[in-house]
């Protein structure tokens, strides 16, 4: 007898429909799995075989033909457990097979029928709704993740044994019912930083631009201390925008069965140990790496010459494309990587140059320090801001600072001009201007003009540089309110390149 189920697999945070075909006739007792099948995927012939028998079902002594399709897609994971045994069972008559139409089924057997949760059941569910599937059947432990989906009806189950009572209709399970989401408290503030006030505004306007940006200064002058920070002036996520985030947190296992989307702006600090697969992600199974985990957040690299060098070479492209593609011999997977790169520095291995009062370095060790990071690098910084040893007075002052929610409320605003401004566009921050598109976007006027020319042979500065100046000075404008770029935005802009050359083209 024939009988088909439908499935998912995942391909990046998007998914591929799957049917699960299987055929049991007459002939040589064997079980035989086809489809372009991984080896978790071929190892469920002997998970589902033995969670049926500890469920008291017998697979009859005939040939038994399994088949995945579409073949030409690779299948991966542990997902397909569920769907290939209850397939199996409208193949053998113990379940109706039209009562499993228009149903998606995912989830892993334990051998005594146990349902193990799955990884990617949020974008199975997202995709499967869009295909026009409103039931789904997945574990118990993905239940809450899957009713994160609207208008879909979702089933949990811990059990095979429940799957094949409440298919034969003699066990009612209700629909699960969405937790209203909780936004977190922020539990830092912007409040509590003393002094610095040249780097409180350069992550006001890295943040109001989506600008990437670097600090360069000596230990213990605040530059982790504010980078901890950054994340709590940024604009909230918009829904859109906490379904593609929580989709990659899904297919990562990292959603731990939650009751709402991720509704708080990421915040990833990986060790400076970390490796290429690490930060871009791969493996065996494709699986995103720290930049995707950090998409519409903040990757914050501290410490940033002491990471391998290949891994630092390696953002180069995500920064510019906002995604990272993971070519394999088995296929290739793409994952957004819409980040905000903040990074924080040493000026050399004791921290202190150029103050050489302090500073016990070389010219040489200082040199070979420095060289860690390379120009094309330096060159995709769109503010490189110093942080400077703060005074007794700044760090004891009893004075009100600025709060992060003050800060915010002005980001918000120029987050939403930019809006307004690009809403025919396929970009909708001014960091995200197009090279081809700055004359239209940026224009100067003829003292700004003659100031850049100035400033672009003085400084000789690449045609990277000039633009990254230019989208920066946009922004800058924007807080201020301005429609034109003046010269003092352009300025300041300016500024925030000063310091790359001071040390990079100083030693």
């Amino acid at each position: 007898m024939y009988s088909t189920i439908l499935t998912a697999v995942l391909k990046g945070i998007c998914t591929i429909p799957v049917t699960v075909e299987v055929d049991i006739s007459d002939g040589m007792p064997v079980f035989e799995m086809v489809g372009n099948l991984s080896s978790e995927v071929k190892e469920a012939k002997e998970r589902v075989r033995t969670a049926l028998h500890n469920c008291g079902i017998l697979l009859p002594a005939k040939r038994i033909t399994i088949n995945l399709a579409p073949a030409q897609e690779r299948k991966s994971g542990t997902g397909f457990d569920l769907p290939i045994a209850v397939a199996l069972l409208c193949s053998m008559g113990l379940v109706e097979e039209r009562l499993c139409q228009n149903r998606i089924f995912a989830g892993e057997l334990g051998l005594n029928g146990q349902i193990l949760p799955v990884n990617g059941i949020l974008p199975i569910v997202s995709d499967g709704k869009k295909a026009g599937i409103e039931e789904f059947v997945v574990p118990e432990g993905n239940e809450k993740e899957a009713t994160l989906v609207q208008n879909v009806k979702v089933y949990g189950f811990s059990n095979l044994k429940d799957v094949i009572d409440f298919l034969n209709g003699k066990k009612i399970t209700k629909k699960a019912s969405p937790i209203s989401q909780k936004i977190p408290e922020k539990t830092m503030d912007f409040s509590e930083v003393n002094g610095q006030n040249y780097l409180k505004r350069a992550c006001e306007i890295a943040a109001a631009g989506m600008h990437n940006l670097l600090m360069i200064g000596p230990p213990g002058a605040g530059k982790t201390m504010i980078s901890e920070r950054l994340s709590t002036i940024l604009p909230p996520l918009t829904e859109e925008e906490q379904l593609e985030l929580s989709k990659i947190y899904s297919v990562c296992g990292l959603l731990n069965n939650q009751e709402s989307l991720i509704t708080e702006r990421p915040f990833r600090s990986p060790h400076h140990t970390i490796t290429k697969i690490g930060l871009a992600g791969g493996g065996t199974m494709l699986r995103p790496g720290e930049i995707s985990l950090a998409h519409k957040g903040v990757l914050f690299l501290d410490e940033l010459p002491e990471f391998q060098k290949a891994s630092i070479e390696i953002l180069r492209q995500p920064l510019e494309e906002k995604q990272v593609r993971l070519v394999r011999a088995r296929g290739s997977v793409t994952y957004p990587a819409d980040f905000l790169l903040l990074a924080s520095m040493n000026p050399c291995n004791c921290g202190y140059y150029p103050n050489m009062q302090k500073c016990r370095c070389t010219p040489g060790s200082i040199k070979r320090y420095l060289e860690r990071i390379s120009q094309p690098f330096l060159d995709r910084m769109d503010i490189c801001a110093e942080a400077v040893q703060i005074s007794y007075k700044e760090l004891t002052g009893t004075g009100t600072n600025e709060t992060s929610a003050q800060i915010r409320e002005r980001v918000v605003r120029c987050h939403e001009i930019q809006r307004a401004r690009f809403q025919n566009e396929s970009f909708c921050y001014n960091s995200r201007i197009p090279a081809s598109r700055l004359k239209e976007y940026c224009q100067l006027g003829e003292i700004e003009e003659n100031y850049m020319e100035h400033i672009y042979e003085e400084m000789s500065l690449t045609a990277r540089t000039y633009h990254k100046i230019l989208r920066v000075a946009r922004t800058i404008a924007d807080l201020e309110g301005s429609e034109q770029v003046r010269k003092h935005h352009l300025n300041e802009a300016v500024c925030f390149r000063t310091v790359d050359q001071k040390f990079w083209g100083g030693i």
